[in-house]
């Protein structure tokens, strides 16, 4: 099954990306701030920061590939330390870490990859990590109408450990938890269990 809806926002996202004017912005801001990129080892940074913040704001596109469940499986399907980064849109800082997602399967199963696909899809722009967790989870309940859906990221900040209060080593921890892995206890402690995670 084919997500056209994420793959035309892709297309738009890129259609509207305009290296040139990024690359004059970095010069002006680095020139802002008192740096010059006159010198021989800064003159092609203004280029690499357009390149480099177009990559980290530009998903790939991808297929959600989706199969029957022909066996009928019922138990939780978990993709765990999936690695994540993404940039925290209020200093445009990154954050990294990883994501668990998991599962409980209704009529079809996804593909395995497709998981991590779908943390990268939602991470490449500016992001809170509250509102990526629940991207995720909303994406694939609707997209999959499994049973249940769960979603937990661990990530450090670098707006928190670089600059301001600089907690190195602090990480945040964000869940969603959907359907039946937030109705029932019993499945919301194996998955935060399996996610080597507490609620």
């Amino acid at each position: 099954m084919r997500s056209g809806t994420a793959l035309r926002v892709i297309d738009k996202q890129r259609a509207g990306v305009d290296l040139a004017a990024a690359e004059r912005a970095a010069r002006a801001f680095l020139e802002a701030l008192g740096v010059s990129a006159d010198s021989e080892s800064l003159r092609e940074t203004p280029a690499r920061m357009a390149r480099a913040y177009a990559e980290l704001f530009t998903p790939r596109p991808f297929d959600l590939t989706t199969f029957p469940n022909e066996e009928g499986y019922d138990e939780l399907v978990l993709a765990r330390s999936i690695p994540v980064r993404s940039v925290c849109e209020h200093h445009l800082l990154p954050f990294a870490g990883v994501a668990h997602v998991g599962y409980l399967p209704g009529d079809r199963i996804l593909g395995l990859s497709k998981l991590a696909r779908v943390v990268e899809h939602f991470a490449r722009r500016p992001q809170v990590q509250e509102r990526l967790t629940k991207q995720v989870a909303d994406w694939l309940a609707e997209r999959l109408r499994p049973r249940g859906v769960g979603v937990v990221i661990e990530a450090e900040h670098t707006c928190m450990t670089l600059r301001g209060v600089r907690a190195v080593g602090s990480t945040t921890v964000t869940s969603t938890l959907l359907g039946i892995l937030r109705e029932d206890a019993r499945s919301r402690q194996e998955f935060f269990a399996l996610t080597g995670t507490r609620p």
